[in-house]
């Protein structure tokens, strides 16, 4: 899968928070669609932004029907569902879902403020090192995703589209 090329425009925690996903998506095998999705479901960071990974790399059906937002959708009922789960359970918090399928896994991971970092990988990527690196993402995004960049990331992909 192809990364996109980092953007130089927006702020520079804007601009942080695209190359470290951009990052995530070159360094991890198997990785095939990443979201970050607000606490309010809305798409604010991809991988594919405004076009599937399908197209963007030429290849087949790439990530859940390709899109990034079919993915923020995805990874948001996930989050909203595991959620419910454990305060029905008194579970405490939630800190990592993992879906696996027999053509992919799904990793949802919470970021600080309530956002959420979604992964699509292949069947066969190590699910701890999806995880590490999720975790390692999580750790230093975490802090940056403030309301004022949240506004400017969703403002940026709304402009794509």
């Amino acid at each position: 899968m192809n990364a996109p090329s980092t953007r130089t425009d927006g702020s520079r925690e804007a601009r942080n928070l695209r190359w470290l996903l951009e990052n995530l998506v070159e360094e991890v095998p198997g990785i095939r669609s990443v979201a970050v999705v607000s606490s309010d479901g809305l798409l604010l960071l991809s991988s594919d932004p405004g076009q599937s990974a399908a197209t963007r790399a030429g290849t087949g059906s790439a990530g859940p029907k390709g899109s990034s937002a079919d993915l923020a959708t995805i990874v948001s009922g996930v989050g909203s569902l595991t959620l419910g789960a454990a305060k029905l359970m008194d579970g405490g918090k939630i800190t990592q879902t993992m879906v696996a399928m027999d053509q992919g896994s799904l990793f949802v991971m919470s970021i600080g403020d309530g956002s959420l970092l979604g992964v699509y990988a292949t069947p066969d990527s190590d699910m701890s090192v999806v995880g590490y690196h999720m975790a390692l993402f999580v750790g230093r995004a975490g802090h940056v995703l403030t309301p004022e960049l949240r506004t400017e990331l969703r403002t940026s992909l709304e402009r794509e589209q």
